[in-house]
C-alpha cells in the first residue's frame, strides 16, 4: 500500500507524467498500454517519484488521443480493459506509488452517447446537457469565441437547427456544466474511479467547466504573450473574459474537492489554461478546493532562470495560508525543456532545473522521458498525427514532438518500445539516451535525478517545509526550506559557468550528502559549478 508516513503524500510529492499511448506497447499494436505502464513499474518507483499520473486512457475515438471521451467508465481496448488498470493500481500501491488518472470532465468525443442523444432535438433528457446556441444574424455564430485549436469555438449542427460550443476540436462538445445533471452524473464518474482506488486527478483544463449564460463577446487582448508558445494562434487575441474562468467554477470544484474528501488521502491537481493562471490559482487552491494546481509560467516560457522562478513564487505565494502549486517543465502538451531552452548539447542544465523545482514549497510534475534528457523530436509533416500541429503547421509543429515512444533499449527494434512501427517514430538520437545505455553509466542523466530524487523524497523540510528565498548573486537560486527543528539551504546554479560567492558557514549550513551534486565550501566561500547545487542543513 502507498506510504501514508508523510500525510498528507501530495503535499512535496513528487509526480511522474505517464503517456500511455508513448510508454510501452506490450500487445505489438505500435500503441503503449496499461499493462506496459505496470511492467515498468520498477523503473517508475526507483526513480523515487511519489505518484504516477496517467494521461487519458479511457474510451475514446481518438481524435485527440483521449482527450474526446465517449466512455467515462471504459478503458479503450488500445490500452486494455478495466481488469488491466486494477492491477496496475494494485501493482503501483504495492511499490507505493500513488496513482492519478487525466479526467476530462469540461467536454467529450462528439461520440459520447450522451452527444448522440443531445444533438438529436431540443425536448430529449439531455438537450441541455450540452451548450447549445441560435445563430446570430445572417446565420453567424452565437459570438466571437475562438476554439483553442483554431476558427470559431461554434460548430453548426443541422440536427437541432443550432450551434454547439467546442473550445477545442469539433469533435469535442463542450457539457452545459449550467444544467444541475451534467454535475451530478460528473460527480458519479469520479465516484467511479475513486471507489476502484485511484488516489486523485488531474482535472483537465478546469477553468473551462462553465461558460457566460449571456454568451456575450469577449473584449480584444492587446497584449498578446509574447512566448513562442502562443504567438501563431488568434485565440491569444482574445482577453478570454466569458468563456472560461467564470465564477461558478469555484462551486462545481467545491463539490470534487468534497467528493475526494469522502475518501481517504486523495488529492485533486488542476490545469490552469488561461494567462491569468495566478489569479486562478489563488482562487482556485485551498481547503476547500483543489489542493493542486499548475499553469504554464515555466512550461510556456523560452527561457527560465532563477529570477524567473523567484518572480512566479512570490506572485503565487509561499506562505501556510497560500495554496499549493505543482511546478513542471515539460508534459504532452509542450515542447520539452531540453530543446526549448536551448539546452540539448546539454541536457544537465536541464536537470538541476528539474531538482530546483522539485524542492520548491509544493509539488513538482516530471514527465516521461525528461529523466533521459530527451530532446523534441523533429517529426516531419507527413507522419504529425496531432490535429493542432496539423492546423498551424509550419508555423506550429504541434505536440508531437514531445510525444514520440521511450526508448527502453538502443539495440533493440524502436528502441524497445515496440516489436512493430510505433504511433509515431522513435527519433535515432533518443536511442543514445536510452533507458539501457543511461542505467550503465554511473553519471548518466537518468542516473544523476535518480540518487537526487531518492535522496530528496526522505527530507521533510524539503517535501513540505515553510520557505524563504535567500540573497544570491543572479545566476543562483537560492532559498531554505524549515520543517520542524530542520532547515535546508538550498542553492542552485543555473549558468554553464561555475560560481563563487562569499556566505558565512551559519547561513549556508553544513554540507548535506547523498545527493549527487558537486558544490562545496571553499573557506568562507561556497563554490557552486555550472548546472549544480548546494545542500546544507542547520
Amino acid at each position: 500500500m502507498p506510504d501514508t508516513s508523510l500525510s498528507p503524500w501530495w503535499q512535496g510529492a513528487t509526480i511522474y507524467q505517464i503517456y500511455p499511448r508513448s510508454f510501452l506497447d506490450t500487445t505489438g499494436n505500435g500503441v503503449g498500454d496499461l499493462a506496459g505502464i505496470t511492467k515498468q513499474l520498477d523503473y517508475v518507483a526507483d526513480l523515487g517519484v511519489d505518484a504516477i499520473w496517467i494521461s487519458p486512457f479511457v474510451q475514446s475515438p481518438m481524435q485527440d488521443f483521449g482527450y474526446d471521451v465517449a466512455n467515462y467508465r471504459a478503458v479503450d481496448p488500445l490500452f486494455g480493459g478495466l481488469e488491466d488498470f486494477q492491477t496496475l493500481l494494485e501493482r503501483a500501491h504495492e511499490r507505493g506509488l500513488r496513482v492519478m488518472m487525466d479526467q476530462v470532465l469540461s467536454h467529450t468525443s462528439n461520440q459520447h452517447p450522451w452527444f448522440l442523444e443531445s444533438r438529436e432535438g431540443r425536448d430529449n433528457p439531455k438537450a441541455d446537457w450540452y451548450v447549445w446556441a441560435d445563430p446570430a444574424e445572417a446565420g453567424a455564430p452565437p459570438n466571437n469565441w475562438l476554439s483553442v485549436f483554431g476558427g470559431s469555438s461554434w460548430q453548426w449542427e443541422p440536427r437541432r437547427g443550432q450551434y454547439y460550443l467546442h473550445n477545442f476540436l469539433r469533435q469535442q462538445p463542450d457539457l452545459n456544466y449550467h444544467c444541475p445533471e451534467v454535475q451530478e452524473e460528473v460527480l458519479n464518474v469520479c465516484k467511479f474511479w475513486l471507489e476502484m482506488g485511484v488516489d486523485g486527478f488531474r482535472l483537465d483544463v478546469c477553468a473551462f467547466y462553465f461558460h457566460d449564460a449571456r454568451l456575450r463577446d469577449n473584449p480584444h487582448n492587446p497584449e498578446v504573450p509574447k512566448s513562442k508558445v502562443f504567438q501563431f494562434n488568434p485565440y491569444s487575441m482574445q482577453i478570454h473574459r466569458h468563456d472560461i474562468a467564470q465564477p461558478e467554477n469555484h462551486g462545481m470544484l467545491a463539490r470534487l474537492r468534497a467528493l475526494c474528501d469522502d475518501y481517504d488521502d486523495r488529492a485533486l491537481l488542476g490545469e490552469l489554461h488561461e494567462t491569468d493562471a495566478v489569479r486562478l490559482h489563488h482562487e482556485y487552491t485551498g481547503p476547500d478546493r483543489l489542493q493542486l494546481a499548475y499553469g504554464y509560467w515555466l512550461l510556456g516560457a523560452d527561457t527560465v532562470d532563477a529570477p524567473l522562478i523567484r518572480s512566479v513564487a512570490d506572485d503565487l505565494g509561499y506562505s501556510k495560508e497560500d495554496g499549493w502549486p505543482c511546478w513542471a517543465l515539460d508534459n504532452h502538451d509542450f515542447s520539452r525543456a531540453v530543446s526549448r531552452l536551448g539546452h540539448e548539447d546539454d541536457p544537465e542544465a536541464v536537470t538541476v532545473m528539474l531538482a530546483a523545482i522539485t524542492c520548491l514549497r509544493g509539488a513538482s510534475c516530471i514527465y516521461q522521458g525528461s529523466e533521459l534528457g530527451l530532446s523534441e523530436a523533429d517529426v516531419p509533416f507527413e507522419k504529425i498525427v496531432d490535429p493542432y500541429g496539423r492546423e498551424f503547421y509550419p508555423a506550429y509543429r504541434g505536440r508531437d514532438g514531445a510525444r514520440t515512444p521511450m526508448p527502453w533499449t538502443k539495440a533493440m527494434p524502436h528502441g524497445g518500445f515496440s516489436e512493430v512501427e510505433p504511433w509515431l517514430p522513435v527519433p535515432p538520437d533518443h536511442l543514445d539516451r536510452a533507458v539501457d545505455v543511461q542505467l550503465a553509466l554511473p553519471g548518466s542523466t537518468l542516473n544523476r535525478l535518480r540518487r537526487f530524487l531518492t535522496w530528496r523524497r526522505d527530507i521533510p523540510a524539503i517535501r513540505r517545509g515553510e520557505m524563504r528565498f535567500l540573497d544570491t548573486p543572479d545566476a543562483i537560486l537560492g532559498f531554505e526550506r524549515t520543517h520542524e527543528a530542520q532547515t535546508v539551504v538550498c542553492l542552485f546554479n543555473f549558468g554553464a559557468r561555475d560560481v563563487l560567492f562569499l556566505i558565512n558557514e551559519q547561513d549556508a549550513g553544513t554540507r548535506m550528502e547523498g545527493h549527487g551534486f558537486g558544490a562545496v565550501r571553499e573557506g568562507d566561500a561556497l563554490y557552486i559549478p555550472g548546472h549544480s547545487a548546494w545542500f546544507g542543513e542547520r
